[in-house]
């Protein structure tokens, strides 16, 4: 199954994720995209290594994401790879390499994203074009899986799969 999870900040999409993860056979990867720009961030990044447990192979990747596509995969996070991507000078690449991770998708993968859309418009043309970005990283991520679910305090509500 390929399923993407979306919500809002806080919404429990990492959380879900983990336990989606738990019907996986095999090895498992976890994707790690964040990466730690600060203090706040390397403790929340330490807060998540915890929650998963030892039951993931992690590989840390903040850009090449499409260098491991395959099965057993949990992604998290889309919005993080993003953020990397400007953060590095190399927003005009997302395109390219989120085509190339969806042509190599495996069968059994769990991606978590957020939600940009139910926000207000930025007031900078920075946070405007890594919105645009990102809501259409997104779009196609979402026709391309099989399940997308949308998270909101902590519950689930199938938006496309096995609940619609």
């Amino acid at each position: 199954m390929r399923t993407l999870v979306t919500g809002g900040v806080k919404s429990g999409k990492s959380w879900y994720a983990l336990k989606c993860s738990g019907e996986m056979k095999g090895d498992k990867i976890f994707l790690a995209t964040a990466t730690a720009f600060d203090s706040e961030m390397e403790e929340r990044i330490k807060r998540h290594q915890e929650e998963r447990g030892a039951g993931f192979i992690t590989i840390e990747e903040p850009i090449n994401i499409d260098l491991h596509s395959g099965d057993n995969l949990l992604l998290d996070c889309v919005t993080m790879w993003m953020n990397n991507l400007f953060y590095y000078g190399r927003e005009d690449e997302w395109e390219d390499i989120l085509r190339s991770f969806l042509l190599n998708l495996g069968e059994n993968i769990i991606i978590v994203t957020n939600e940009v859309g139910l926000g207000n418009i930025p007031p900078n043309p920075l946070t405007r074009r890594y919105n645009e970005y990102l809501a259409k990283a997104n779009r196609m991520l979402a026709e391309a899986m099989d399940e997308v679910i949308f998270m909101v305090s902590g519950l689930p509500i199938f938006l496309k799969g096995k609940e619609e």
